[in-house]
C-alpha cells in the first residue's frame, strides 16, 4: 500500500520586477490535481519551477511547499523527489526504449537483470509489451509519452508536475494520453499540479483549478 503525500502549496507568492504573478495557497491529496490555467506566458509555469527548485533567479518567490510534511523549498531541487512531465518526452536517443525507464529506477536495486525486468514490466502495464528493445524514435507521440510517464513513476516521486504535457499530441491522443496520465498517477497516490491552457485538461483532471493572467 502507498503511503499518501499530501501537498500544501502554503502562502505561495511568486512576482517579477516588482508585478505579483502567482498568489496561492492549496491543498492537494494523494491522487488529486491542482489544475493552474492561463495563457501562454502568463507565468503559470513558474510555479511549478519553485517546486521542483528550477525557478529562474529572475523570479523572487516565497512561501513553503508541504509533501508529507516535508518542506521542499528546504532541499536542493535533487532532493525534492519531484516527478516531471514536459510538452515534450525528453527521451534519450541513445537508449533502448526499456533502458530509458530503467536508468529512472533507484540505484538500490543495482542488479541490471532485475532493473531490466522492472522496466519490461512497466512497459506491459501501459501497453508497450514487447518494445523494450526498440529505439525511441521508432514511437509515436502518444507511446513517447507513455514511456517519459512510466519512467518519472518508477523513479518514486513524492509528488507530480505536469506541464503541459498533453499540448503537442493530435485530440485523440490527447484523450486518451491524458486519461492514462491521471489513472496512472493516482494508483501511485500522487498529488499532482497540471499547467495548461486548455480547458479539457482541467475537466478531465477535476479537482480545483488556479486562474492566473487575470484582471
Amino acid at each position: 500500500m502507498i503511503e499518501g503525500r499530501e501537498l500544501v502549496l502554503e502562502a505561495i507568492s511568486i512576482s517579477l520586477n516588482g508585478d505579483e504573478l502567482i498568489a496561492l495557497d492549496a491543498q492537494i491529496a494523494p491522487g488529486e490535481v491542482l489544475t493552474v490555467m492561463g495563457p501562454s506566458g502568463s507565468g503559470k509555469s513558474t510555479l511549478l519551477a519553485y517546486i521542483g527548485g528550477f525557478l529562474d533567479p529572475v523570479f523572487r518567490a516565497s512561501g513553503r511547499v508541504l509533501a508529507n510534511g516535508v518542506d521542499l523549498i528546504k532541499l536542493p531541487a535533487e532532493e525534492r523527489h519531484a516527478g516531471i512531465l514536459f510538452q515534450d518526452p525528453l527521451l534519450f536517443p541513445h537508449l533502448s526504449v526499456a533502458n530509458n525507464i530503467a536508468i529512472a529506477i533507484p540505484q538500490s536495486i543495482s542488479r541490471y537483470c532485475d532493473r531490466r525486468a522492472l522496466a519490461e514490466e512497466a512497459l506491459t502495464a501501459v501497453g508497450l509489451e514487447g518494445f523494450g528493445d526498440r529505439d525511441p524514435e521508432t514511437l509515436s507521440g502518444g507511446q513517447k509519452a507513455r514511456v517519459a510517464l512510466k519512467r518519472v513513476l518508477l523513479s518514486q516521486p513524492r509528488i507530480l508536475l505536469l506541464d503541459e504535457p498533453f499540448s503537442k499530441l493530435d485530440t485523440g491522443l490527447r484523450d486518451q494520453t491524458r486519461e492514462m496520465v491521471f489513472e496512472q498517477a493516482r494508483k501511485a497516490g500522487l498529488p499532482i499540479v497540471l499547467v495548461t491552457h486548455d480547458a479539457a485538461d482541467a475537466k478531465i483532471a477535476g479537482g480545483q483549478v488556479f486562474t492566473v493572467g487575470q484582471t
